[in-house]
């Protein structure tokens, strides 16, 4: 009788260890699959953006995966775009607003304030699908890939990655657009450094360039819709410095430098029109 009661005790105690050990594996499996998901971090310069950030901010809130931090370095505006900030602490996790040199110096200061593994640069015009987020993480996860590159709306069009000719389309040969579009792995700029300081607009060109044309660089084109790429942005207003600043960049990064010449000329004839128009305007 007592053989019997000391073996069933036996029993209960190998089956209370071995559930033990079921739990703490299961655990141990579940915090693995955690630590695998990137960490992803949004990055957003503003100045006087108070017309066009609410949009985005309620962007943000939307998240299906609100597992993100959001980074913004603002230049000292003075139109109310802190007090937005201030406002905003259940979405944006850090913000700073002081003087700064344009839009890369500000970009270059979020991103070292920045702790994810990856990075997806906002303007204050654009705007992200709800979904965007937990896309960009999935891909990143499955495929640990360099950059994602999504689908975005442009003008009411949705718009992927141009034909693999960068030295036709730049950039857009191998991402659809530098934000929104983009989702890039943080620790490139070890390798690339930060946004050129010599650029006040074109620095995403050549940053994106240098790293999608290097050997080894991983850049995956995913099928979704991340949102809507803004139109109010420095680059659109300053066509006539946008146009020079791109001339620039790809004569820096393509072998063929009087064909980025006939080009640029080419550009400048198209929109000499609208820059010309710009420029009255500005009077």
């Amino acid at each position: 009788m007592k053989r019997v009661r000391l073996c069933r005790a036996y029993r209960i105690f190998g089956l209370i260890k071995f559930l033990r050990r079921l739990r703490k594996f299961n655990t141990k499996r579940h915090l693995g699959d955690e630590l695998m998901k990137p960490t992803i971090s949004v990055i957003t310069v503003t100045f006087n953006a108070t017309d066009v950030l609410p949009g985005l901010i309620e962007s943000m809130r939307r998240q299906t995966d609100r597992d993100f931090e959001w980074v913004i370095a603002d230049g000292a505006s003075t139109d109310g775009t802190v007090e937005l900030l201030t406002e905003s602490s259940d979405v944006i996790t850090h913000w700073i607003s002081e003087p700064d040199f344009g839009i890369y110096h500000a970009m270059n200061k979020a991103l070292q304030m920045a702790t994810g593994k990856y990075y997806l640069v906002l303007g204050a015009d654009d705007r992200l699908n709800p979904d965007a987020i937990a896309q960009y993480r999935n891909h990143a996860c499955q495929l640990e890939t360099d950059i994602v590159t999504a689908l975005i709306m442009r003008n009411g069009i949705i718009e992927q990655r141009k034909p693999c000719w960068p030295w036709l389309y730049a950039h857009h040969a191998y991402v659809s657009e530098h934000s929104v579009g983009s989702l890039i792995r943080k620790k490139l700029h070890d390798k690339f450094g930060l946004y050129s300081k010599r650029y006040s607009i074109g620095a995403d060109l050549l940053f994106l360039k240098r790293v999608c044309s290097s050997p080894g660089i991983i850049v995956t084109k995913a099928d979704f819709v991340a949102g809507t790429f803004g139109f109010t942005g420095t680059s659109r207003e300053d066509r006539a410095g946008a146009i020079c600043d791109y001339f620039r960049a790809q004569l820096e990064t393509e072998k063929n430098k009087y064909l980025q010449i006939i080009l640029f000329a080419a550009k400048v004839l198209k929109n000499a029109r609208s820059m010309v128009k710009a420029t009255r305007n500005e009077k």
